[in-house]
């Protein structure tokens, strides 16, 4: 069975209830309990959190997991800002994928313009929804 860890940032755990208009009304936990319908065969673990330090610590825990096909994450403002995520994701051994459910590009903010963790990333799907993490599985499989 594949393992997937799906780590989200700061503000992430208001999904359905935060800026719907942006982020839609589907919470994670009803987005994780789908996915895992739709992926039968893969073991999907969650972990969300505010804090950076939190974030870098799961990715080192989870980065030299042999049995984890990768990671995707969902770094929030994190992705604009955090030298630190860079340079944890570059320190560890299991692929990551920067995920985003709003395309950042075409955020009106132009810091938002910008990942810092792009270039240490296998990849990144942005704008596509909720739909970014199935993409971002498939992507691992």
């Amino acid at each position: 069975m594949a393992k997937i860890l799906i780590i989200n940032g700061p503000n992430l755990n208001l999904l359905g209830t935060r800026e719907p208009e942006v982020y839609g009304r589907v919470s994670m936990e009803d987005y994780l309990k789908a996915l895992t319908v739709d992926y039968p065969g893969v073991e999907i673990d969650y972990y969300q959190s505010n804090h950076e330090g939190d974030l870098i610590d799961r990715l080192h825990e989870a980065g030299f997991d042999n049995e984890l096909a990768g990671i995707l994450l969902n770094a929030g403002a994190y992705t604009h800002t955090s030298l630190a995520l860079a340079d944890a994701i570059r320190a560890i051994e299991r692929p990551v994928i920067e995920v985003h459910i709003s395309n950042p590009a075409a955020r009106s903010e132009p810091v938002r313009h910008r990942s810092m963790i792009a270039p240490v990333c296998r990849g990144s799907i942005s704008g596509f929804g909720m739909d970014s993490y199935r993409l971002g599985i498939e992507a691992l499989l």
